[in-house]
């Protein structure tokens, strides 16, 4: 039973319980599903909100909880969930994994891993060294995902429709986060 001292703070679980980061984890996972569903009309094409997620997870929960969300995201479509942006038209589970853009879900992870890093070491604070951290995480994102997609459709094709029409919406998400980020950890300082 929790004690009384924890009743009066308001706080039923601590924020470093093993149950509080599981929260996070399967919260996070949540919104990675909501964020490969929610289309954005943008030209050229629509844009889901996953790399917005993506980076705000990683800034927000750093290294080891933001690879553990994303872990158990691309986990629970391994096992066959809709969590992927056109699942299930598109098939699901490890067979969509396999198509043409599985490489960008093991971007997904690198992407994470390379943020969450940065932002461990204090980079989340800070809008230009979040954008940068961001950066390198988009670069190590579309490195797996433009390799594997070339693998079906041949480099030229890759960069254009893997690449090129989805620059303009993701830099647009990675400032967001940019400025969204360290402005909120401004905010819980006080």
């Amino acid at each position: 039973m929790p004690s009384i001292s924890r009743f009066q703070s308001g706080a039923l679980v601590r924020p470093d319980s093993a149950a509080w980061k599981a929260a996070l984890v399967i919260g996070g996972s949540l919104l990675l599903w909501l964020s490969a569903k929610v289309q954005v009309p943008f030209w050229p094409v629509p844009m889901t909100l996953q790399v917005m997620a993506l980076l705000a997870i990683a800034a927000i929960f750093g290294l080891r909880p933001g690879l553990a969300t994303v872990a158990l995201y691309v986990a629970e479509g391994a096992l066959g969930l809709p969590v992927f942006a056109g699942t299930p038209e598109k098939g699901i589970g490890i067979a969509y994994m396999m198509g043409p853009t599985g490489g960008y879900i093991l971007g997904f992870l690198l992407m994470v891993a390379v943020v969450g890093w940065l932002a461990d070491r204090g980079w989340s604070r800070s809008a230009w060294k979040l954008a940068l951290a961001g950066l390198a995480g988009l670069a190590v994102l579309y490195a797996p995902g433009l390799a594997w997609l070339a693998q079906f459709v041949g480099t030229d094709k890759a960069l254009a429709f893997g690449f090129t029409p989805f620059i303009p919406g993701d830099l647009l998400k990675l400032a967001v986060v940019a400025l969204a980020v360290p402005a909120a950890w401004k905010l819980k300082r006080g």
